[in-house]
């Protein structure tokens, strides 16, 4: 009976770190908020991003900047995202993941178009949040080696111009969230996948104050995604016990809201900002089951705020020179105690690039921008107990727009 009760205790202590690592891992993707969509806004560092409203891209940030726009407009624009994520574990007898980070691609395209002297309409289709993690060969490959998750919203969009000073937009927010996990199972990658689809929602006002400043306002909704995936580990120390375990997760993207503003000193410089907000609380406690029991779990996250500060020089006609600083509040409670798949604090941005105008109705430009995040420990689960050291992420992306 004791030796019953003993394995019974083993297989809960088992299950229940596989289940913490995988729900982490079910869970990071979309705790990675990101500003960087392949647009102008990554070499301001999203300054200026809800009163910006320069090309078609304020769909995403502030629909109804569409009202300052020409009356057909595209703009689109591919993103390269790496670092270094680098994973040590205490336990220096034990093999770390080292660097987790690997190269991250994105995409974005905008279209707006004027339907009358008041009404806009346009769409667009981006990602903004996932991320892709490689643990390798490490000693905790059983429970979780690889793991990604990709979000993709397509967004169509209204504005309507209320007068010659206020504007306002809405989107509707068709998302794709998708999940890979993979696993080392009997000394061989196991994959599981799942998908789902979810609605948000975004509102916008965008306010000439005086004819040299304007400010942007913008609230998006929480979106939530519900992902199943059927878990299987076998532990080194227990060779004759296999896991099978039914984890299924509704993950949270927070909502939040964003207030910016954009003053033209003249008709070289103009400088922006912003103040946001992110309800990160809220996704910090996701619905949680394993094998058709729900697992209490308590949040460790709370909100965020953003402050941004941004400027742009116009040398010629045909230059538009851009540069930004950001900061993003980290969304732990304590730093000391982070989830292992989502190492990440206090956020610094710092963004450049430039814009040039090829002909009177198209332009391109690039932009690089640099995220430094705040260094964090995993104590939980303590067998894997470990630190990530100043982790960073580098953006470098190309934009191209054209008037119809």
């Amino acid at each position: 009976m004791t030796d019953k009760r003993t394995q019974s205790r083993q297989v809960k202590r088992h299950s229940l770190l596989f289940c913490g690592l995988l729900f982490s891992s079910l869970t990071h993707a979309s705790a990675l908020y990101f500003y960087e969509i392949g647009t102008e806004d990554t070499a301001l560092a999203g300054a200026g991003q809800a009163a910006r409203a320069q090309d078609a891209s304020t769909i995403v940030s502030n629909p109804a900047g569409m009202t300052r726009l020409p009356d057909a407009m595209f703009t689109g624009g591919v993103q390269a995202m790496d670092g270094n994520i680098d994973y040590q574990l205490n336990n220096s007898s034990q093999r770390s993941p080292g660097d987790v980070m690997t190269v991250f691609p994105n995409a974005s395209g905008f279209y707006s178009q004027k339907i009358n002297d008041d009404l806009y309409a346009g769409i667009g289709l981006y990602g903004n949040y996932g991320l892709g993690i490689d643990y390798g060969h490490w000693a905790g490959d059983r429970l979780i080696k690889k793991s990604t998750m990709v979000a993709m919203t397509l967004s169509p969009s209204l504005a309507y111009k209320l007068n010659d000073r206020l504007s306002v937009g809405a989107s509707a927010n068709i998302n794709y969230g998708f999940l890979s996990l993979t696993r080392n199972v009997d000394d061989s990658d196991h994959k599981e996948t799942d998908y789902d689809w979810a609605m948000s929602y975004r509102l916008g006002l965008l306010m000439d104050l005086t004819d040299s400043t304007r400010a942007g306002i913008t609230w998006t909704s929480k979106t939530d995604y519900d992902f199943s995936v059927s878990g299987r580990a076998r532990f080194p120390d227990h060779p004759n016990l296999q896991y099978d375990l039914p984890i299924s997760a509704s993950i949270r993207a927070p909502q939040q809201i964003m207030l910016s503003m954009v003053h033209d000193i003249n008709r070289q410089w103009s400088v922006m900002g912003d103040l946001g907000w992110q309800d990160w609380s809220q996704f910090g406690a996701p619905r949680v089951t394993v094998s058709g029991q729900t697992l209490d779990n308590d949040s460790r996250m709370k909100d965020t705020w953003h402050t941004a500060l941004g400027v742009q020089y116009r040398p010629t006609e045909q230059w538009r020179l851009n540069a930004g600083v950001a900061f993003d509040s980290s969304p732990y409670r304590d730093q000391s105690d982070v989830a292992m798949t989502l190492p990440t604090g206090d956020e610094w941005r710092f963004g450049t690039g430039a814009q040039y105008q090829i002909t009177p109705a198209s332009n391109i430009g690039f932009a690089v921008e640099y995220l430094h995040m705040q260094s964090s420990k995993v104590q939980s689960p303590a067998l894997l107990q470990g630190s990530y050291d100043n982790p960073y992420l580098w953006f470098a992306s190309v934009n191209y727009s054209y008037l119809f």
